[in-house]
């Protein structure tokens, strides 16, 4: 913990300011031309395999190992985590395949689930957890606690910054860069990482978005 405190102190106070006044205004602007968004997904929610909350909750580890409950639009059928643990070949395979399944074999997944993925809508929530404080627009993507074992004695560092919703493993790719490769883009941007960094790195993302890259 004390050599994350110390990487933390590297990153000047201006850029840490000037980076979460940037994150609210944002997010602020984004959560309201958005808003629309919700009230559509919402209604959707209420029929057929779709039905349930409108949110899904999951805790992940943020900033100085501190866990927070991330948020996103279900895309997954009600106790979804029983269904894969019920299945341990398949969670094997979960497992093995970097905490992901292929959409046609992930039993989890609705109709309007593959929809949201696809088209990175599911992430929309997390404007919520930047306001919070949780995250950040730009940073590496959060992680469950599980998932922490790769970076081995690097986690500390991997935890220093404010994990975000945009980042540079999903502009290079996103789910088709696995890991351990995956580590080292994630650590390549703490190291890295600038006020003007964090611009180029939304832009990316946006065309990754539109591009599908690596999303399911």
């Amino acid at each position: 913990m004390v050599n994350s405190q110390k990487i933390v102190k590297r990153k000047s106070a201006g850029y840490l300011l000037a980076k979460r006044i940037t994150d609210v205004i944002l997010s602020l602007i984004a959560l309201v031309i958005l808003s629309p968004v919700f009230l559509v997904i919402y209604l959707m929610d209420q029929f057929g395999d779709n039905k349930g909350p409108l949110f899904f909750k999951q805790t992940r580890i943020g900033l100085n190992h501190q866990p927070f409950k991330i948020y996103k639009f279900r895309s997954m059928v009600v106790g979804a985590d029983e269904i894969l643990h019920q299945n341990p070949e398949l969670y094997q395979k979960y497992v093995a395949n970097n905490y992901k399944l292929e959409p046609e074999e992930d039993p989890r997944i609705t109709r309007l689930g593959r929809i949201l993925r696809k088209t990175s809508l599911d992430e929309i929530p997390q404007f919520i957890n930047i306001i919070r404080g949780d995250m950040s627009l730009v940073g590496p993507r959060p992680i469950v606690k599980d998932e922490l074992s790769w970076y081995e004695d690097r986690v500390d560092k991997f935890l220093s910054v404010k994990p975000g919703a945009m980042g540079l493993w999903q502009a290079s790719g996103r789910s088709n860069i696995g890991y351990p490769e995956r580590c080292d883009v994630e650590l390549s941007y703490v190291d890295h990482a600038s006020y003007w960094y964090d611009w180029q790195i939304i832009f990316k993302n946006i065309i990754s978005i539109f591009k599908s890259t690596g999303a399911y």
